[in-house]
């Protein structure tokens, strides 16, 4: 039997996507959204790949030939899954493959926000040192990373790898997550007694708006919070007047509620020296996305040979 396979997204993958080991026909596209241009470009495939194309349910109702949903991502939230259930169509996704990039890129944030890094860099750009009376300045506050706190709300293997680096680095870590194990503290505690939270749990109906006004008020002035997890998890109108209002003292985020933001977005807009938003690329080092395009072929190669891996329920 010889399988159909197409790839919606190349483009969002920038490494070595190897052939799989069985007898297959291979298309890919660079990129895929509308609705219609999934239907017709799945309509012989057994085999999806995709990153970020929505398969949502109107879509899949139209290709009964599908049998596998290979998503290239951790995150399955583009996929309608009860839907995909109902037609027998497996999903599968990428596991484990972020271990170090996502950790250091939310310790880049953490440094670049506690030491205003890009506020001052932006201020020499601006010729404001040119003009200082003294050999530096403090226009913004610097904060030390030993010593302070870090709080984790999502302990699992990210959250574990990013609590490791911060204790290296001399941070005390309380660690929260909804799955019981040792060491952990409530949602309460990471609110009100951490320097900088960061986010590592999945958006669905009892995470979307995790952290609102409400949570903003009960966290230290000078807290920051750091996103590399989903925009949808964070009320986004909140952050921004948190922000302004010093209710907190900044915010890194990697993701927005609606990416890419072709009709634009308050945080991109925003320009606060508190605030840095980067375009999703926390996962992307390339280390990092050849061992998800490995695994994304593997998952293929397992279902076909009568054993998936990863399967996402």
């Amino acid at each position: 039997m010889t399988h159909k396979i197409v790839f919606l997204d190349r483009e969002s993958v920038d490494a070595n996507v190897r052939r799989p080991n069985f007898p297959h026909d291979y298309v890919e596209y660079q990129s895929t959204w509308t609705p219609d241009e999934i239907v017709e470009r799945l309509k012989d495939a057994d085999i999806a790949l995709i990153n970020k194309v929505p398969m949502r349910a109107e879509v899949l109702k139209q290709l009964p030939k599908l049998k596998l949903i290979a998503v290239a991502a951790t995150g399955t939230d583009v996929v309608d899954k009860v839907q995909a259930k109902a037609q027998g169509i497996t999903v599968s996704n990428i596991r484990g493959y972020a271990f170090n990039t996502v950790p250091e890129h939310v310790i880049a944030l953490i440094f670049a926000l506690r030491r205003s890094i890009v506020p001052y860099a932006n201020s020499v750009k601006r010729g404001d040192w040119n003009t200082s009376q003294q050999f530096c300045y403090f226009d913004y506050p610097i904060y030390d990373i030993a010593g302070s706190t870090l709080g984790i709300v999502g302990y699992g293997a990210l959250g574990k790898s990013i609590g490791k680096r911060a204790e290296a680095l001399g941070m005390k870590v309380l660690p929260y997550d909804v799955f019981p194990q040792d060491g952990l503290v409530d949602f309460e505690t990471v609110l009100t007694q951490s320097d900088v939270i960061t986010i590592h749990v999945p958006l669905t109906p009892d995470t979307k708006n995790l952290f609102g006004a409400e949570q903003f008020k009960k966290m230290k002035n000078s807290a920051i919070l750091i996103n590399t997890a989903r925009g949808g998890l964070v009320d986004e109108a909140a952050l921004l007047e948190a922000l302004k209002s010093g209710e907190i003292g900044g915010a890194g985020f990697d993701v927005v509620a609606q990416e890419p933001p072709k009709d634009g977005n308050i945080l991109c807009d925003a320009d606060l020296p508190n605030l840095i938003v980067t375009p999703h690329v926390a996962w992307a080092s390339k280390e990092a996305m050849q061992i998800l395009a490995d695994q994304l072929i593997d998952n293929v190669e397992n279902f076909v040979a009568g054993k998936p891996s990863n399967v996402v329920e």
